[in-house]
């Protein structure tokens, strides 16, 4: 069975790949086997993630790319195949947490472009770019990291809920699209998982215990495993799926997990 979960020869393209939830992905991927090219628009970081899956003993690319020029994603994909040959798994993860939380009246043409830009054009682009070729060798995997604000509204969030739900129904177009041809999609769907991004927010931000039945957030590193199934043959018959990793919160609702109000009975009677 673990047979089935190992990516040795596999190549791997993870955008947004030097950090946060990317970063933990491309670790989990690389361990598993897999050559990894890691696409993100500051070569710092990847270079840095670079040279820890190559001390993992496998081969990486670190490509400096702005998903939202569909010029850069097209030349990472061609480094990607000169370098490697193949692409078996692209991961869409990079996207824009961080915009303006604007009444709607008060954004501008810009700032939605950039927001559906960074959160779901640069998906479409990166697909784009290696669809063909997963087509032409019958096998392939695109997984496209949404969102909890995918499945919910977000008040004042317009440019991410928007994005990342749009993200969520581009995975079921590419999954009857692609399907046929050998090629699966499915998405991760991460709840609030703390990372380097949020900590500006950290004293604005509900405490776990309240909101999430498990009791605490999941981490970065709690996002590789399922990565890795998803990369993997283990998941083949899976396509159009969406996995959820939110300790429960969706689950939980909108209200503090603990919160259950009684409502005398003698109330109702009166209405």
């Amino acid at each position: 069975m673990l047979d089935r979960l190992s990516l040795d020869g596999k190549v791997t393209i993870v955008t947004g790949g030097g950090t946060g939830l990317g970063r933990a992905m491309v670790v989990a991927l690389a361990r598993a086997g897999s050559d990894v090219v890691i696409a993100s628009r500051r070569p710092g970081p990847i270079q840095d993630a670079a040279a820890e899956v190559e001390a993992l003993g496998r081969r990486a690319l670190a490509v400096p790319t702005d998903v939202t020029s569909s010029d850069q994603v097209n030349a990472m994909a061609r480094q990607c195949l000169d370098e490697f040959g193949r692409v078996d798994v692209l991961i869409n993860n990079a996207a824009m947490l961080g915009a303006p939380r604007t009444p709607i009246w008060d954004m501008t043409d810009e700032e939605w472009r950039l927001g559906i830009d960074a959160n779901l054009t640069g998906a479409f682009y990166c697909a784009r770019a290696v669809a063909r070729h997963m087509v032409e060798r019958g096998q392939g995997k695109i997984i496209n990291v949404a969102s909890g604000f995918g499945l919910r509204g977000g008040r004042d969030m317009y440019t991410y809920t928007c994005g990342k739900g749009g993200l969520m129904q581009f995975t079921r177009t590419l999954a009857m699209s692609l399907g046929p041809y050998g090629v699966t999609a499915s998405a991760i769907v991460p709840g609030f998982i703390p990372t380097k991004g949020v900590e500006s927010m950290r004293d604005a931000l509900p405490t776990a215990a309240d909101r999430v039945p498990i009791g605490e957030f999941p981490k970065p590193a709690d996002v590789g495993p399922i990565a890795v199934f998803l990369a993997s043959a283990a998941s083949d018959y899976m396509n159009g799926e969406a996995i959820t990793i939110d300790s429960g919160g969706l689950a939980a609702g909108f209200a503090p997990t603990g919160h259950a109000p009684i409502i005398p009975l003698e109330s109702l009677q009166r209405r």
